[in-house]
């Protein structure tokens, strides 16, 4: 090589690493404490006892949000936001307005490694950067390599469906037939009817053309990318690593079926992606790993659930989704979800994980916004959350809650500020701008939008959205329910009504929104909380407990038993803290917002009732 051209190429160096620099933000570390926060806070999650667990021992419950379908478009390159300051704006309506602790943040194969062997730097500047406006909200965050359908590439530009995921250097290496779907009327139904898509999905898991290998190279660098460029105490913020959304095998083997795949060829590649987790310096996080996509589907269904993987224990965590796909058909079920509708569904869940000795996280659900079968969105999302609140239904809760078991973490599909606003060329066609719903095959499960000043603003009722919820609990949560009373048009829900068996109670809530947790203590390390919504002003919610009672609870200190305090993040949001301090007792906590300026005879009369409810009850 001659001088001028070493002389240019070691420019380009310097410009670039200048570049890097300046795009990839490097922080300091350690890292300053979160707006808000108290010294119980920002710990890093652990899985111990099949739960997910802060560094004061409580359990903790994660809700939240996909965030978001928009890494699945080229519109802002396989990002979820086309700034820091929009991720910022999303992150702060999510913590406000929607009642997130926790977000699923997706990223793109396509994107981190556009040359094969090659990640791109700033694009995973501009991810962590994103991802970082999340947790300096307070927000905990899993990140996921999304993909459907495989790849975008493998689709023709006039195609009625496109897909995300693989860059197109790894479509190019399989020569794969013209994509056809044939009579579709869903896009999911291109996994399981598309020659091209089944094809490339079989090449994945069969490693062909060193295909894992590279992305389990790039995931390696990406892992490796996130510990460097956050602080420890942001890195603390990230619980795990989502390997592969929605996997599909393609096509089996001969004498394969589902569960020998995901014996033989999926949970080698978890073992592969952990390894290369621990490499990264991810070994104190969990991998949240996802069985075959229809292991627990209700129409589409095939054995599975990783039933042959053995103890999952703490270094996994089950990671599934479900969509109600008779609600979504329009022709499988006609009318509305109703009380209990999904217990069984999710009871499935937390018996799987329980039996692989870890915990689970629900990553997505969700129902339309828009299209023929929107109108069941009211009632299919609530009886979603109460399903993930409790596996007992409301009209059974009062009389056997013993049954509820653990409370679900899950994350809601989806969170996209875009929504409505998009400009994107489907299958870089730019015949075919797609600008309404969510811009991907149609679909439109966005909870929030911006409105005409910019402002984020939810596309749903925010009674069902924003919830009281245990998000970390002081021992073990031992039942749990929560009545939201949101709307199916001007319809209110109450799917849990207080039994006339408790009339103090039944008063004291009147047609108000209540929560009620009841839990087992153990050390007293740090204080139970629960996420206080919008609907509950610090100065009109009424708790009713064993540990203390009081309507308008005060400001959180040490030595008080019930008080609310801002969650951490400065965002607004708030939450409720309960301090007991024993040790494998009984504790309970009714939460209402129904109550107004209660007499103090009235809260004792429901102290009363409640006390010999939880005796009867839970012994």
């Amino acid at each position: 090589m001659d001088m001028p051209n070493k002389r240019a190429r070691l420019l380009v160096v310097l410009v670039v690493l200048c570049g890097f620099l300046t795009v990839a933000g490097v922080r300091p570390a350690p890292a300053d404490a979160l707006t808000d926060s108290l010294p119980f806070d920002d710990t890093p999650l652990t899985v111990q006892n099949g739960r997910f667990v802060d560094g004061n021992g409580r359990e903790v419950v994660l809700r939240g949000y996909n965030v978001s379908g928009e890494t699945k478009l080229a519109e802002n390159k396989g990002l979820p936001f086309a700034s820091v300051a929009d991720a910022r704006k999303s992150a702060t309506a999510l913590r406000a307005l929607g009642g997130g602790n926790s977000v699923r943040f997706l990223l793109s194969w396509a994107y981190a490694e556009p040359v094969r062997g090659q990640v791109d730097t700033a694009y995973l500047a501009n991810a962590t950067a994103q991802l970082r406006a999340f947790l300096d909200a307070g927000i905990r965050v899993y990140p996921d390599f999304h993909q459907d359908l495989y790849s975008r590439w493998l689709f023709d530009r006039g195609s009625w469906y496109t897909g995300d995921g693989a860059p197109a250097w790894a479509v190019a290496l399989g020569g794969y037939p013209a994509e056809s779907c044939g009579i579709c009327l869903l896009w999911g139904q291109n996994i399981t009817q598309n020659g091209a898509v089944k094809a490339a999905q079989y090449d994945f898991w069969h490693n062909r053309y060193g295909l894992q290998d590279s992305f389990l190279a790039t995931a390696q660098k990406t892992m490796a990318y996130l510990k460097d460029h956050l602080s420890a105490g942001e890195f603390a913020g990230v619980v795990g690593f989502d390997p592969y959304n929605e996997p599909y095998a393609g096509a089996y083997d001969s004498g394969q079926n589902s569960r020998t795949w995901e014996r033989d060829l999926l949970w080698p590649f978890y073992v592969r992606f952990r390894a290369r987790m621990d490499a990264a310096g991810w070994t104190d996080k969990p991998a949240l790993v996802e069985p075959n996509l229809f292991w627990n589907g209700n129409v589409s269904k095939e054995e599975g659930g990783l039933l042959d993987a053995g103890t999952l224990g703490s270094r996994y965590v089950l990671n599934t989704h479900f969509y109600d796909q008779k609600a979504i058909s329009g022709i499988l079920m006609w009318g509305n979800a109703s009380d209990g509708q999904y217990v069984g569904d999710f009871g499935t869940v937390r018996d799987r994980a329980a039996a692989a000795g870890t915990t689970a996280v629900v990553s997505e659900f969700g129902h339309p916004l828009n299209g023929s079968t929107a109108g069941k969105a009211p009632t299919v999302l609530k009886a979603m959350y109460q399903a993930l609140d409790s596996r007992v239904k409301g009209a059974d809760w009062w009389s056997a809650p013993a049954g509820s078991g653990p409370v679900l973490s899950g994350s809601q599909w989806q969170w996209d500020i875009y929504n409505g606003r998009h400009h994107e060329l489907m299958n870089d066609n730019p015949d075919k701008v797609k600008t309404s719903g969510d811009a991907w095959n149609d679909e439109d499960l966005s909870a929030v939008r911006l409105d005409g000043s910019g402002t984020a603003v939810l596309r749903q009722d925010a009674r069902l959205l924003d919830r009281v919820y245990p998000g970390a609990t002081s021992g073990t949560t031992v039942a749990f329910t929560y009545e939201d009373r949101s709307r199916d048009g001007t319809t209110t829900l109450t799917w849990n009504p207080v039994p006339s068996t408790l009339p103090k109670v039944s008063s004291l809530v009147g047609s108000g929104q209540y929560a009620v947790l009841v839990w087992r203590s153990a050390d007293g390390s740090a204080p139970t909380e629960l996420h206080l919504p919008a609907s509950f002003p610090t100065a009109a919610t009424t708790v009713v407990s064993d540990v203390g009672t009081v309507s308008g609870p005060p400001a959180y200190t040490s030595s008080t038993p019930v008080g609310a305090t801002p969650e951490p993040g400065g965002t607004g949001s708030r939450r409720l803290l309960l301090t007991d301090s024993d040790s494998g007792v009984l504790h309970y906590a009714l939460v209402t917002n129904g109550a107004s300026s209660p007499s103090t005879t009235a809260l004792n009369a429901a102290r009363t009732e409640l006390a010999a409810w939880a005796a009867q009850k839970f012994g």
